[in-house]
């Protein structure tokens, strides 16, 4: 039941999930519009952030296929984006190659970053690094363990935010500090949404993700707080002169959380079960109308 997407896509097109680029786009973004409104915008460091953040996730993503196969977490039973390496598309070793690959074009990004920004920077690269690894991978993997919402919270707020502020303006405010809650809050949703889908597979390979350990319900509840919060905390930040318009930006996430125009919600906590449903063959989150978010049936 993986394969929920059209086999005329190239396979490494499937690996690299183009679709998740957003939520690594999205912190490098407001990080740069906070070194903008602080004087402090400079373009080539703005653009080597992102292309190692656009990097890093598809090493992610290419390391999350891998060592879920290997570690037989991915099967056929499982719903969501196909696997490369568990569907056979692509052998282990080349999806490995890949993302060691992806690492080292990252590294050099990071290298230009770190002779601009210093130790700071060196920190923060050798942080995303092992990260990238340790997410799916190593003795206690990240994702396997509870932690991934965290570790997504931090890496896709805090950590990029301010260190993409830090690389232009070489100083650090309070600004993106703030700026950096939204976009954080939005991306540990998307991994939320991955995983309340994932419950049923997860629980049966003995991965401990939050979703597992939350239960259905309470990682709805916990989901859609994250989801919400960033709509309620962005007006609140602006109006209080805490944070500019270009925390604003933090929303380019949102796409992959929120239902399609038209679609209607059981209520606001309802929202996860209809992104973790309604579409399954691609990044969790725009509704088609089916989902139970819409039809006010939980699954099974």
């Amino acid at each position: 039941m993986s394969v929920v997407q059209p086999l005329t896509a190239s396979p490494w097109f499937l690996a690299i999930r183009p679709k998740t680029l957003p939520a690594s786009a999205a912190p490098v973004i407001v990080g740069t519009a906070c070194a903008f409104g602080d004087n402090g915008f400079a373009l080539l460091p703005a653009l080597v952030a992102l292309v190692g953040a656009l990097l890093l996730q598809v090493a992610v993503n290419l390391a999350n296929d891998y060592f879920d196969d290997k570690h037989g977490i991915d099967s056929d039973k499982r719903l969501g984006p196909i696997r490369v390496t568990q569907s056979g598309l692509i052998s282990p070793r080349r999806v490995l190659a890949a993302m060691v690959l992806c690492l080292a074009l990252a590294t050099l990004a990071g290298l230009y970053l770190v002779m601009r920004g210093g130790l700071p920077i060196l920190v923060i690269g050798l942080l995303c690094i092992v990260s990238t690894l340790a997410y799916s991978g190593g003795p206690y993997p990240i994702a396997s363990n509870g932690l991934g919402e965290m570790f997504a919270f931090l890496f896709f707020g805090p950590v990029a935010v301010c260190g993409t502020y830090y690389v232009q303006a070489l100083s650090m405010g309070p600004r993106p500090f703030i700026a950096a809650i939204p976009p954080g809050l939005l991306v540990a949703a998307i991994m939320n949404v991955n995983n309340l889908r994932d419950i049923p597979t997860d629980t049966e390979a003995g991965k401990r993700t939050l979703a597992v350990r939350m239960g259905r319900g309470r990682s709805s509840v916990f989901c859609g707080l994250l989801v919400l919060t960033p709509f309620f905390m962005l007006p609140l930040l602006f109006l209080t002169g805490l944070m500019g318009a270009a925390g604003f930006l933090a929303l380019a996430a949102s796409p992959m959380v929120l239902p399609k125009p038209g679609s209607r919600w059981a209520s606001p906590f309802s929202l996860p079960w209809g992104c973790a449903e309604a579409q399954p063959d691609g990044p969790p989150g725009l509704f088609d109308g089916k989902g139970p978010a819409v039809t006010g049936k939980r699954p099974d």
